[in-house]
């Protein structure tokens, strides 16, 4: 299996299944002299982690990091870093049903189709157990842009679930921080609380929309043609497990616009300082940053893993039914945010490492 790796100057590749042993990555053109250590990645896994609440999935990971090289009294060498998380609570007797049939919705079907094998154990390699990793790796990038933008930060939230929206004037950054849902909006919180409780007891699932802001990003980063800023956006979120759509900036509801209001005017005020009248582009203009805000949004579909029974069909070609039995999230969206802010400064640091090397 190739493909694994993310990034061109700064890159990570993982490894591991959801009931292996143990889940890890690698991240290679990591600047030296960085602080590097389990106490600043193990927040971010922490966020991420399942077992926290009923909202998520039930299986109990600590999700501790170990760093295996690549460090030295807590800084960056430049050499590799190696990251390792052992799993713990695997439980593989509950997918002995489906060993040789397809779930619907799942992967279980094409990577069969492809290699000719498939580990059915939690979905092997195609499960968003990997996407610890990619948070443990988007750690190390956010250290990297803390440490050249002094105003960095990345900001995620849950903006709907099922078809339960927020009011986006009511958005709070930090309140969203607060809760198990990221839920922005402390009326509508309750809201989907109920929500995913009668959907669990109804052995259903559901979708949701998030929303990343990245702040104090200057002009200049991301290169036109082919590594615009805002296809390595969507590239690295799409690449997300179960993303179904990405849109940057105002995105498909510039459609409802025309050429005097989508375009972000522009305006020199009284400090002589650089200002738009809006932000329609989502701070890209010609796949290089702007300078302003970075939005991006992000759509995930129900999970599949569900205990209504569906049709499907098993290795033999028989027409069967099925119920996915297990640990699995109501609503895969939630722990999505923190992977979407990992993956976001991933790229923002990859791209940026890019253009120092250009223009210096």
């Amino acid at each position: 299996m190739s493909f694994n790796s993310f990034g061109k100057i700064l890159r990570f590749t993982t490894f591991g299944e959801s009931h292996g042993s143990s889940i890890g990555c690698v991240v290679d053109g990591v600047p030296p002299n960085l602080d590097i250590n389990e106490e600043i990645i193990q927040p971010f896994l922490d966020r991420r982690k399942p077992g926290t609440n009923k909202f998520v999935s039930q299986r109990r990971e600590e999700d501790k990091i170990k760093i295996l090289s690549g460090t030295f009294e807590g800084k960056s060498t430049g050499a590799p870093i190696a990251l390792v998380i052992e799993n713990q609570d695997q439980r593989s007797k509950d997918y002995g049903e489906i060993a040789k049939a397809y779930r619907p919705g799942h992967a279980d079907f094409t990577y069969y189709q492809k290699y000719g094998i498939r580990d059915f154990r939690g979905g092997g390699r195609s499960s968003a157990r990997e996407t610890a990793m990619r948070v443990a790796a988007g750690a190390i990038a956010h250290q990297i842009l803390k440490n050249n933008f002094k105003n960095y930060k990345i900001h995620g939230c849950v903006l709907q679930i099922g078809p339960h929206k927020i009011n986006k004037k009511k958005i709070n950054w930090d309140f969203a921080k607060t809760n198990s849902l990221f839920c922005p909006d402390k009326e509508t919180l309750s809201i989907w609380e109920k929500f995913l409780d009668q959907t669990r007891k109804n052995g259903s699932s559901a979708g949701a929309i998030i929303e990343l802001k990245a702040t104090g990003i200057p002009a200049g980063i991301g290169s036109p043609i082919y590594s615009k800023l805002d296809s390595e956006i969507a590239s690295a979120l799409m690449s997300i497990n179960a993303v179904k759509g990405v849109e940057i900036g105002s995105g498909f509801s510039l459609v409802n616009s025309d050429g005097t209001e989508s375009s972000d005017e522009m305006s020199i005020d009284k400090n002589k300082k650089i200002t738009f009248k809006s932000n329609h582009a989502g701070g890209i203009l010609g796949g290089i940053s702007s300078g302003q805000d970075i939005i991006a949004r992000f759509i995930v579909k129900p999970t599949s893993s569900i205990l209504t029974p569906k049709n499907s069909i098993d290795q033999h070609g028989n027409n069967i039914e099925i119920t996915t039995k297990g640990r699995h999230d109501p609503c895969v969206g939630i722990r999505a945010v923190p992977v979407g802010e990992a993956m976001l400064a991933f790229t923002l640091a990859d791209l940026y490492l890019s253009h120092k090397a250009q223009i210096g």
